[in-house]
């Protein structure tokens, strides 16, 4: 399915300005303020209890703030009706922690869960040959649509999410440690597939991830996560120009220097693959 004529022209499709979110009195975010940009791959960072999935799910309206105000395509969704912003809900895609996909449904059958949501009038004919698609662009097997997932493996369970997510064409798409309990391989091609979906599709992507090798290797920007607000914002060199504390062990440790170099190596092996035959300069 297809939301073109709503395609967001904007420069920021998230806007988040004052957000407080808080369980009792124990306030997690404290007048949080984030923009992100259209077309980025934003990677969110933070230490264990900072609120990283919180405030994803503030941005998608599963946890309502105690105050402030969040902005999707232009429109405030905080205090919003729900009929008032179906319309936004159809552009984003969702891919929670572990894929959460129904376990008693197959693969293709978790993939149309949310095209008969919002597009029940389609014909059972449609609904099988999107969701074919869909599970052969995230670079499953055609036969994987059959299967249920306890018969997929860690890092197939992931893709199917993600075919389920890219199910109505989004803008949006939001991503909670998509790389957790793969195997540095399995991270890595996961990695490769988001990039390669995000410039051809021209989504824009919320990553909430504490994997380095992501980081290094996919972010444009990185927004971190502390004292209750979102402290920075900007590319990993600019993020070490920072003296704070959290930002600079984060960045600075032994697993971020490991990463950088990975990533250095691979821009390497990339250039030299782009050199023509013959040019040994």
């Amino acid at each position: 399915m297809s939301n073109g004529d709503l395609h967001y022209e904007g420069e920021f499709p998230i806007v988040i300005e004052g957000l407080t979110n808080a369980f009792g009195d124990f306030v997690v975010h404290d007048q949080l303020d984030l923009k992100v940009r259209r077309g980025e791959i934003l990677g969110v960072v933070g230490g264990s209890g900072t609120g990283k999935s919180v405030l994803m799910r503030a941005i998608i309206g599963l946890q309502i703030p105690r105050e402030g105000s969040i902005e999707v395509f232009g429109q405030r969704i905080t205090d919003a009706e729900p009929d008032e912003v179906i319309g936004v809900r159809n552009r984003w895609g969702v891919l929670f922690q572990g894929g959460a996909l129904f376990s008693t449904l197959t693969v293709a059958e978790n993939v149309q869960v949310p095209l008969k949501q919002f597009y029940p009038e389609l014909q059972h004919e449609l609904l099988d040959e999107i969701s074919r698609y869909k599970v052969v662009m995230t670079g499953l097997p055609a036969d994987a649509a059959s299967k249920y997932p306890s018969e997929l493996s860690g890092g197939m369970r992931k893709r199917a999410g993600l075919a389920r997510a890219l199910a109505l064409d989004p803008e949006l798409l939001f991503l909670d440690e998509p790389t957790a309990g793969l195997d540095p391989i399995g991270a890595a091609k996961f990695d490769e597939l988001l990039r390669e979906l995000t410039d051809t599709l021209g989504l824009t992507v919320f990553l909430i991830t504490h994997d380095l090798d992501t980081l290094y290797a996919i972010c444009d920007r990185v927004a971190v996560l502390a004292d209750k607000k979102v402290i920075a914002v900007g590319s990993i060199p600019e993020l070490l120009e920072s003296d704070h504390p959290w930002i600079q062990e984060y960045f600075n440790g032994p697993r971020a220097r490991a990463a950088l170099t990975a990533k250095s190596n691979a821009d390497r092996r990339a250039k030299s693959m782009d050199k023509p035959a013959g040019d040994k300069a």
